[in-house]
């Protein structure tokens, strides 16, 4: 079970994501993340903090929006990510490839 929250804060649009990312809640993260990329937000934050879990489909959502992400030149930043799910990225190389900060005043000091 995953819940999706997205409220616009200052310059930016934050994603806020609760529970699992996995095989059949993964969808509506991939939906959430499309559109707020098509509603061209320059700044798109994703707290991870109540991210207690991501699977394989749970990555491939953040790994099939790279592209557009840097097309678009969105600043795409994760925050929050506990050790289990940090570790999991790390895995994968996609802490290489997303930018990835430990909390949101991280984030707003360099945004």
């Amino acid at each position: 079970m995953i819940e999706i929250h997205k409220d616009i804060e200052n310059n930016y649009l934050l994603i806020t994501v609760e529970g699992e990312a996995d095989a059949s809640s993964a969808i509506h993260l991939d939906n959430s993340i499309k559109e707020s990329i098509e509603e061209d937000h320059k700044i798109i934050l994703v707290d991870c903090t109540k991210l207690n879990y991501i699977s394989s489909a749970g990555l491939g959502v953040f790994m099939s929006h790279i592209g557009e992400i840097e097309e678009k030149e969105i600043n795409f930043i994760l925050f929050g990510l506990s050790e289990k799910v940090m570790n999991v990225f790390n895995m994968l190389g996609l802490d290489q490839l997303l930018t990835i900060k430990s909390n949101k005043e991280e984030v707003l000091a360099g945004i």
